[in-house]
């Protein structure tokens, strides 16, 4: 008589759940060194990246071309902004091209609608002017608005800037000489008539202080003459009430008004319209 076998039966292993367990837990490890891994990629790389997309679409003519501005501390991670005025200025280089000079590099390199950094930027450097309420700032939808107040500036009755609200001024003028944006140079006074043997009326105090700042920009500190224009309002344009002392002295002011809007600097002739253009009659 023949016997059967029995099969053998392997025991059941009730722990086999360890072992998906275990490469569940590996690959959410590895996740997460990923996640810690992108984090960490240098913005340098990221900048340069970045770069690279907006120049091709630049070429495809789907964005305009844009402007940057170089920031004074390049310690940190550099910024886009950084990497591309770089990138750009190395590119014309490359190609064989003349470097730009330092006045149309920082030109073309300064972002002109940048009202935000501008007042950042003055309010710093003229921080003991402010505290004292000689100079104030606000913004216009012109752009940004330099408050020159009387008392600190001129002498009562007088379009003579004061020797020692110059140091102020220098400071003023370094900043806005890196920029290329209109400069509207504006006189006012507040509601008191004034009739002296220099000054007639408070249109001729007013357009004369405008002027004043003007030949200081041009002559002192080699501005474009055609960044900047004059006005004088007198007492009609106030910003507080002309029925205290305090609201008259706030009237008396030159304000320097930064336009947002850059200089539109026109094309020379070419030299065959330059001759045939007729030349103006001697008289």
């Amino acid at each position: 008589m023949n016997r059967r076998h029995r099969r053998l039966r392997k025991p059941t292993n009730h722990e086999r759940w360890l072992v998906s367990y275990a490469d569940f837990i590996t690959l959410l490890f590895a996740f997460f060194v990923v996640l810690y891994a992108s984090s960490q990629v240098d913005k340098r790389k990221v900048g340069k990246l970045s770069l690279a997309i907006q120049v091709a679409f630049q070429e495809l003519g789907v964005f305009p071309a844009s402007t940057t501005k170089i920031p004074l501390d390049t310690s940190e991670p550099m910024p886009f902004s950084t990497v591309q005025a770089i990138e750009n200025v190395s590119h014309n280089t490359d190609v064989g091209r003349v470097a730009p000079s330092t006045e149309e590099f920082l030109a073309a390199a300064s972002p002109e609608t940048d009202i935000a950094t501008l007042q950042n930027e003055l309010q710093q450097a003229l921080h003991k002017e402010m505290a004292l309420h000689e100079v104030a700032m606000h913004r216009e939808p012109d752009g940004l608005v330099i408050s020159l107040r009387e008392f600190g500036f001129f002498d009562s009755g007088s379009a003579a800037i004061k020797p020692e609200s110059l140091p102020a001024l220098d400071r003023i003028a370094s900043i806005l000489s890196i920029r290329t944006c209109r400069l509207r140079i504006e006189g006012h006074t507040d509601n008191v008539p004034i009739h002296t043997a220099q000054i007639n009326s408070n249109w001729e105090l007013s357009t004369a202080r405008a002027t004043a700042v003007i030949k200081f920009l041009i002559v002192d500190r080699r501005f474009a003459p055609d960044r900047l224009s004059a006005a004088g309002y007198a007492e009609f344009h106030p910003i507080a009430s002309n029925l205290t002392a305090q609201g008259r002295a706030q009237n008396r002011r030159v304000d320097i008004v930064v336009l947002s809007t850059p200089v539109e600097r026109s094309s020379p002739l070419p030299e065959s319209d330059a001759a045939a253009k007729p030349s103006p009659a001697v008289r």
